[in-house]
């Protein structure tokens, strides 16, 4: 398990410029990037054992980052295809 916390720009490192760009301009992908910034440092929090937690606690926000991440990329690859278009 690694103790490094998961940014957006270090999990999609191609995407860098355009999630700024998105954070700026979408307000809905700004919360989104909030929201997965907080559970990130929870989770990070936990894994340093920070801050102390049951397994469920932990499993139930890796759910949390993964499904944020999920709607973060499908944003990503919908702002990229109209950039295209």
């Amino acid at each position: 398990m690694s103790h490094v916390p998961h940014e957006l720009v270090d999990e999609f490192p191609d995407h860098a410029e355009r999630i700024h760009a998105l954070k700026m301009a979408d307000r809905r992908f700004a919360r989104l990037a909030e929201d997965y910034r907080e559970v990130n440092r929870a989770i990070h929090r936990l894994e340093t054992r920070i801050e102390p937690s049951s397994e469920e606690r932990e499993a139930e926000l890796r759910r949390r980052r993964l499904a944020l991440k999920d709607e973060i990329a499908h944003a990503l690859q919908v702002s990229a295809a109209q950039a295209r278009a």
